[in-house]
């Protein structure tokens, strides 16, 4: 596994050099975003889809 110095790192070097500080916040924050995304998964922190529309639309259905 990488270290986030080492993906950060990866990120720069694949942006276009024409890439603006804000592209490579950006990518960085994506990357970030992804990660704890699936380190929830991992932990089991999901909900069912079900559930999920039953929070987000107040409906028991």
């Amino acid at each position: 596994m990488q270290t986030a110095k080492q993906s950060a790192k990866q990120i720069i070097d694949q942006v276009s050099d024409q890439a603006s500080w804000d592209d490579i916040m950006y990518e960085l924050y994506v990357k970030q975003k992804i990660e704890k995304g699936l380190k929830a998964v991992e932990d089991g922190f999901t909900v069912p889809h079900e559930e999920a529309k039953k929070r987000l639309l107040g409906n028991a259905d």
